[in-house]
């Protein structure tokens, strides 16, 4: 898929800038303000984000310098840990350092909203399951609705998986497909498994690329196309509730963006969790790594999915012995 050509290209890219030195010029420095102004400068021009999320960048590189001035060199631990919380300002998730003791990673975009998720008492409904290329599968509501927990967009799914799931289903009234704590993936399986719910191939939103060092350097908005016939052209139509949190998110994020196209779909729970910037890693002087958003994703109205996408029913969960959101997804293919 194009975006998917163009994604690896960027990579591609960024792998040849921090991977071609021999070995004999490689020179790493441990000098902290060294280290936090090459951060902060990689951040500067190759982040997608920095103005949409109205960061004041700018006061981020006087804040830290001045505290990396005061850092002892040989301090590894402290100089993570600096270079983790100025990264923690960007508020995204796909942002991330990569040491050989540690691994930064932010959770302020999902940690003040609601769970909107227990395996107890979702153990309640998946009951008697099958799994099929990572999906958990089983009837409910008595046999009248199918449902599948997906747990992450990383387990790749055959034509094979779903033909057994989907006769599974074949005397269903409707399907769920649960997506909540799905922390995104490939991709390629997110396509594949919306293709399942549409007819005809579709423009289901756009992307662009950073392509300068300004923050608003970007290409030309490019439209993302769903394939139809992915998955050998297999469909589902019947009525579908995708269910999503706040930890939906980067890939999981896109296919909920996508179902909400889907004819007979419907999304229900939380707003999902964002990540709507595809990533990209660079090299520090120190030898650790910082991966970080540099692809802009929007939906169909041309709408920036970094924030996460609003239900179309929204549910919190509150009852102690159901699982208010699987109980509202009933409700919806009953009627």
């Amino acid at each position: 898929m194009r975006i998917r050509n163009a994604i690896v290209g960027l990579v591609t890219v960024a792998s040849l800038l921090t991977g071609c030195r021999s070995k004999d010029e490689v020179r790493f420095s441990m000098d902290p303000v060294e280290n936090i102004e090459a951060l902060w400068q990689i951040i500067d021009t190759k982040y997608c984000y920095i103005d949409t999320k109205g960061i004041d960048w700018s006061a981020i590189h006087d804040e830290y310098v001045t505290k990396a001035a005061v850092l002892q060199k040989g301090d590894q631990l402290g100089l993570f840990d600096l270079c983790a919380a100025m990264l923690d300002s960007l508020r995204d998730g796909h942002v991330n350092l990569y040491s050989n003791f540690d691994r930064s990673a932010n959770t302020a975009w999902f940690d003040t909203y609601p769970a909107n998720y227990s395996s107890t008492l979702q153990s309640l409904y998946l009951r008697d399951y099958r799994v099929a290329g990572g999906m958990y599968y089983c009837t409910i509501d008595e046999g009248r609705i199918g449902y599948i927990y997906y747990s992450s967009f990383s387990n790749s799914f055959s034509v094979a998986n779903i033909d057994w799931i989907f006769s599974a289903f074949r005397e269903c009234e409707g399907l769920i497909i649960d997506v909540r704590n799905n922390g995104g993936g490939d991709i390629t399986n997110a396509y594949s498994l919306a293709a399942l719910f549409f007819t005809e191939n579709q423009t289901i939103g756009y992307w662009q690329h950073k392509n300068g060092p300004g923050h608003n350097d970007f290409s030309e908005l490019e439209p993302m196309r769903l394939d139809a016939s992915l998955m050998a052209g297999r469909k589902w139509q019947k009525p579908v509730v995708v269910l999503c949190n706040r930890r939906s998110y980067s890939a999981t994020n896109l296919f909920v963006s996508m179902m909400r196209y889907a004819e007979h779909a419907t999304i229900v729970g939380g707003v999902s969790g964002g990540g709507g910037g595809m990533p990209l890693s660079y090299e520090l002087p120190c030898g650790w790594m910082v991966r970080f958003s540099s692809v802009r994703m929007y939906d169909r109205e041309k709408k920036d999915i970094e924030p996460g996408i609003e239900p179309d029913i929204a549910v919190t969960m509150q009852s102690k012995n159901k699982d208010d959101i699987i109980e509202k997804a009933i409700e919806i293919i009953r009627k």
